[in-house]
């Protein structure tokens, strides 16, 4: 199962990235538009920042520290940056996915996160939806501009 989850991460956050790559200009990685009122460049660093602490940091001890203020305040971040911020990402995923075993994944997640305990593997699974919901906001922008 780790398997599996560490490949639909890595697959989903590649196509983060393509996204960010096809955006017609540089400038409407910064627009809104619609009823999705976060930008393509903040949904990007969000999606970083939730993954990079949740998996990374948390379950890899990857040392991560997240700011989430700053994934929502920040603007005009060069597109580079942000494809690097990805690529970062998906190296922590790999690394943290690497130590982990299928008896992890029954294990308690170590933080309380959405009000009760829950295991790692219900947790993978939240986060995975989150990168989907967050991912089809963002190719709604890209079509929208």
């Amino acid at each position: 199962m780790i398997e599996h989850l560490s490949t639909l991460f890595d697959r989903d956050l590649q196509r983060l990235r393509t996204e960010i790559e096809v955006f017609n200009k540089e400038a409407d990685l910064w627009e809104v538009s619609g009823s999705v009122t976060n930008s393509a460049g903040n949904l990007c660093l969000h999606l970083c920042g939730n993954l990079e602490h949740f998996i990374g940091g948390v379950l890899g001890g990857s040392g991560y520290v997240r700011d989430r203020e700053h994934e929502f305040a920040a603007r005009n971040i060069p597109r580079s940056m942000l494809l690097a911020g990805i690529d970062s990402t998906r190296d922590a995923l790999a690394k943290a996915f690497s130590t982990m075993s299928d008896e992890h994944l029954d294990k308690t997640f170590p933080l309380k996160v959405l009000g009760d305990d829950m295991t790692i593997a219900y947790f993978m699974l939240h986060l995975e939806g989150h990168l989907n919901y967050h991912l089809g906001q963002v190719n709604y922008l890209r079509r929208m501009l």
